[in-house]
Protein backbone atom coordinates (compact mmCIF):
# COMPACT_ATOMS: atom_id res chain seq x y z
CA UNK A 1 0.00 0.00 0.00
CA UNK A 2 1.20 3.08 -0.97
CA UNK A 3 0.78 4.62 2.06
CA UNK A 4 2.79 2.42 4.35
CA UNK A 5 6.21 2.80 2.26
CA UNK A 6 5.80 6.67 3.45
CA UNK A 7 4.22 6.45 6.65
CA UNK A 8 5.35 3.00 7.78
CA UNK A 9 3.67 1.31 10.33
CA UNK A 10 1.70 4.65 11.54
CA UNK A 11 -1.19 3.32 8.93
CA UNK A 12 -1.35 -0.05 9.87
CA UNK A 13 -3.79 -1.61 12.78
CA UNK A 14 -6.45 1.38 11.52
CA UNK A 15 -10.05 0.50 13.05
CA UNK A 16 -13.24 -0.47 10.49
CA UNK A 17 -13.83 3.25 9.41
CA UNK A 18 -14.45 4.72 6.11
CA UNK A 19 -13.26 8.18 4.74
CA UNK A 20 -14.91 10.20 2.21
CA UNK A 21 -14.58 13.98 0.51
CA UNK A 22 -16.86 16.17 2.31
CA UNK A 23 -19.83 18.10 0.74
CA UNK A 24 -21.19 21.66 1.80
CA UNK A 25 -24.21 19.65 2.81
CA UNK A 26 -22.08 18.51 5.74
CA UNK A 27 -21.11 22.11 6.88
CA UNK A 28 -22.92 22.07 10.08
CA UNK A 29 -21.96 18.81 11.30
CA UNK A 30 -18.18 19.60 10.94
CA UNK A 31 -19.37 23.18 12.80
CA UNK A 32 -20.78 21.33 15.62
CA UNK A 33 -17.35 18.93 15.83
CA UNK A 34 -14.94 21.64 15.14
CA UNK A 35 -16.84 23.61 18.18
CA UNK A 36 -16.81 20.88 20.79
CA UNK A 37 -13.22 20.36 19.84
CA UNK A 38 -12.12 24.00 20.10
CA UNK A 39 -11.97 27.21 21.96
CA UNK A 40 -13.33 29.19 19.10
CA UNK A 41 -15.59 26.99 16.71
CA UNK A 42 -16.07 27.77 13.46
CA UNK A 43 -19.53 28.96 11.93
CA UNK A 44 -20.90 26.43 9.30
CA UNK A 45 -21.11 29.21 6.87
CA UNK A 46 -17.32 29.13 6.97
CA UNK A 47 -16.79 25.28 6.38
CA UNK A 48 -19.51 25.72 3.92
CA UNK A 49 -17.38 27.84 1.98
CA UNK A 50 -14.02 26.56 2.60
CA UNK A 51 -15.30 22.58 1.89
CA UNK A 52 -16.57 24.40 -1.90
CA UNK A 53 -13.14 25.97 -2.71
CA UNK A 54 -11.35 23.83 -5.33
CA UNK A 55 -8.16 24.21 -3.61
CA UNK A 56 -9.14 22.55 -0.48
CA UNK A 57 -9.24 18.78 0.19
CA UNK A 58 -11.85 18.39 3.01
CA UNK A 59 -12.85 14.57 3.99
CA UNK A 60 -15.19 13.04 7.13
CA UNK A 61 -14.25 9.71 8.64
CA UNK A 62 -17.16 7.42 9.57
CA UNK A 63 -17.47 4.90 11.73
CA UNK A 64 -18.30 1.42 10.82
CA UNK A 65 -21.79 1.69 10.74
CA UNK A 66 -21.38 4.86 7.94
CA UNK A 67 -23.95 6.79 9.20
CA UNK A 68 -22.93 9.60 11.40
CA UNK A 69 -19.73 11.78 10.28
CA UNK A 70 -17.36 11.19 13.30
CA UNK A 71 -14.68 13.57 12.22
CA UNK A 72 -12.63 15.08 9.43
CA UNK A 73 -9.63 17.10 8.15
CA UNK A 74 -9.83 20.37 5.95
CA UNK A 75 -6.51 20.82 4.24
CA UNK A 76 -5.15 24.13 1.88
CA UNK A 77 -2.97 22.97 -1.23
CA UNK A 78 -0.62 25.13 -2.80
CA UNK A 79 1.17 24.30 -5.24
CA UNK A 80 3.17 21.19 -3.96
CA UNK A 81 2.45 22.48 -0.48
CA UNK A 82 -0.57 21.54 1.60
CA UNK A 83 -1.09 22.56 5.08
CA UNK A 84 -3.96 21.16 7.36
CA UNK A 85 -6.13 23.75 8.54
CA UNK A 86 -8.51 21.89 10.81
CA UNK A 87 -8.56 18.05 12.30
CA UNK A 88 -10.92 16.79 14.79
CA UNK A 89 -12.74 13.81 15.80
CA UNK A 90 -15.93 13.94 17.93
CA UNK A 91 -15.37 13.43 21.11
CA UNK A 92 -17.39 10.60 21.82
CA UNK A 93 -15.78 8.71 19.34
CA UNK A 94 -11.86 9.69 20.45
CA UNK A 95 -9.52 7.07 21.71
CA UNK A 96 -10.54 4.44 19.00
CA UNK A 97 -8.04 5.09 16.46
CA UNK A 98 -10.28 7.42 14.14
CA UNK A 99 -8.04 10.35 13.71
CA UNK A 100 -4.94 7.94 13.11
CA UNK A 101 -7.22 6.53 9.92
CA UNK A 102 -8.38 9.57 8.88
CA UNK A 103 -5.09 11.19 9.10
CA UNK A 104 -3.44 8.64 7.22
CA UNK A 105 -6.06 8.45 4.33
CA UNK A 106 -5.95 12.33 4.40
CA UNK A 107 -2.43 12.17 3.83
CA UNK A 108 -2.60 10.24 1.15
CA UNK A 109 -4.79 12.39 -0.47
CA UNK A 110 -2.92 15.33 -0.33
CA UNK A 111 0.13 13.38 -1.86
CA UNK A 112 -2.46 12.29 -4.60
CA UNK A 113 -2.80 15.98 -5.44
CA UNK A 114 0.42 16.70 -5.68
CA UNK A 115 1.42 17.79 -1.98
CA UNK A 116 5.04 17.09 -1.55
CA UNK A 117 5.31 18.77 2.15
CA UNK A 118 2.52 19.18 4.83
CA UNK A 119 2.31 21.98 7.39
CA UNK A 120 -0.16 22.24 10.19
CA UNK A 121 -0.14 24.29 13.69
CA UNK A 122 -1.24 22.96 16.87
CA UNK A 123 -1.64 24.13 20.59
CA UNK A 124 2.13 23.07 22.37
CA UNK A 125 -0.21 21.79 25.31
CA UNK A 126 -2.18 19.17 23.01
CA UNK A 127 -0.84 15.75 23.79
CA UNK A 128 -2.55 13.47 21.96
CA UNK A 129 -2.57 15.38 18.89
CA UNK A 130 1.41 16.27 19.74
CA UNK A 131 1.67 12.33 19.82
CA UNK A 132 -0.69 11.55 16.71
CA UNK A 133 1.67 14.06 14.30
CA UNK A 134 4.58 12.68 15.74
CA UNK A 135 3.49 9.23 14.98
CA UNK A 136 2.97 10.24 11.49
CA UNK A 137 6.45 11.92 10.92
CA UNK A 138 6.07 15.35 12.04
CA UNK A 139 8.28 17.88 13.17
CA UNK A 140 8.16 21.07 14.51
CA UNK A 141 9.52 24.13 12.48
CA UNK A 142 8.67 26.96 14.72
CA UNK A 143 6.55 28.32 17.57
CA UNK A 144 4.11 30.96 17.72
CA UNK A 145 4.25 32.88 21.11
CA UNK A 146 0.26 33.65 22.41
CA UNK A 147 -0.79 32.58 19.03
CA UNK A 148 -3.73 30.84 20.23
CA UNK A 149 -6.77 32.42 22.99
CA UNK A 150 -7.91 29.92 25.25
CA UNK A 151 -11.96 29.84 26.68
CA UNK A 152 -10.32 31.47 30.07
CA UNK A 153 -8.98 34.47 28.33
CA UNK A 154 -5.31 33.23 28.88
CA UNK A 155 -2.99 32.56 25.68
CA UNK A 156 -1.24 29.25 24.14
CA UNK A 157 1.72 28.62 22.37
CA UNK A 158 1.21 27.00 18.63
CA UNK A 159 3.62 24.25 17.60
CA UNK A 160 4.17 24.91 13.81
CA UNK A 161 4.98 21.56 12.18
CA UNK A 162 5.69 19.79 8.83
CA UNK A 163 6.93 16.99 7.20
CA UNK A 164 7.76 15.58 3.62
CA UNK A 165 5.51 13.06 1.64
CA UNK A 166 8.32 12.46 -0.71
Amino acid sequence: MILDRWLGRASSNLPAASVRPLSPADAAAVAAIHAASFARGWEASEFERLIAAGTNVAEGVLAADGRALDGFALSRIAADEAEILTIAVAEARRGRGLARHLLAHHLGSLAGRGARRIFLEVEAENAPALALYRRFGFEEVGRRNGYYRKADGSTATALVMARDLS
